[in-house]
């Protein structure tokens, strides 16, 4: 990997930045305060590359990263899995914890544990876990829901280790820039359609052009394209390049079937 300047949400510590280090250990960190704003770095011209969540393997996709897909010229680059272990950090002891924060995600995945030991507690939603840790390290009766290494940047004690209801979480993180990067033979590509006029068997004439050409498709999911209530885009992943003769010419065919089709990148997969 050459150096780069890569924008990512912050503050220091965020399972953002891992991922960031994980896909470029070379790079310039530029830290942002939320989705919006790490994507929008790009169009702005002040980083290389963002590195944003986009999908949680307990909570499903990030809705608004999704949005910004369908409202940008912008290209996929990259993904990067990130395994999330989240820590209950604090200054002060368990019993006297008033406020639990962390990002809505980290909140959902560990709504169990939250359950079982804050029922009482007020349970605040920030823009990022490490922010909460962040706050966290003002007072002793803030715990944050964030990563070890959080825990480690802003002076926090771990007062309880694994706590997402289900140990096997991971998040996707998609890598955003303006340019396709080259085939390396292990690839994806994202593509969002609208079928326009909706139709008994529409969708399915579409996915048939897939499995004739035997392409997989790892993801498909639709999201309300806002303008009415029943009206959707869809989202969707598929095995291969833009480049391969037959992903090329199935998008070809699909392009004079639907409303709209959007190409959202070709990048190297991370599995």
């Amino acid at each position: 990997m050459e150096w780069m300047i890569i924008g990512i949400l912050g503050p220091e510590g965020s399972y953002t930045e891992k991922a960031a280090k994980q896909w470029n250990k070379m790079g310039d960190l530029h830290y942002y305060d939320d989705i919006q704003d790490t994507v929008e770095a790009v169009l702005r011209n002040e980083v290389d590359y963002s590195i944003v969540p986009v999908e949680n393997s307990l909570e499903g996709s990030i809705p608004l990263t999704l949005d910004l897909l369908m409202e940008h010229q912008l290209k996929i680059a990259g993904e990067v899995i990130v395994q999330i272990s989240h820590c209950l950090l604090s200054k002060g002891r368990l019993s006297g914890i008033k406020v639990v924060m962390s990002h809505p995600q980290a909140l959902s995945q560990c709504r169990k544990f939250i359950k079982m030991h804050f029922r009482n507690t007020e349970v605040r939603p920030v823009l990022s876990t490490s922010l909460a840790a962040k706050l966290a390290s003002g007072s002793k009766d803030i715990a944050a829901i964030a990563s070890v290494e959080s825990a480690q940047r802003y002076g926090l004690e771990i007062l309880e280790e694994n706590i997402q209801d289900i140990n096997e979480n991971h998040t996707r993180f998609i890598v955003v820039g303006k340019e396709t990067p080259h085939p390396t033979g292990n690839d994806k590509t994202s593509i969002i359609i609208y079928l326009q006029k909706n139709r008994p068997g529409a969708l399915f004439e579409i996915l048939k052009e897939f499995a004739n050409k035997s392409i997989d498709l790892t993801k498909i999911e639709s999201r309300p394209t806002k303008k009415f209530l029943g009206d959707y885009l869809f989202h969707i992943d598929l095995r291969g390049h833009i480049e391969d003769k037959n992903i090329k010419e199935t998008l070809e065919k699909i392009n004079s079937k639907v409303g709209m089709l959007k190409i959202l990148g070709s990048y190297p997969a991370a599995r």
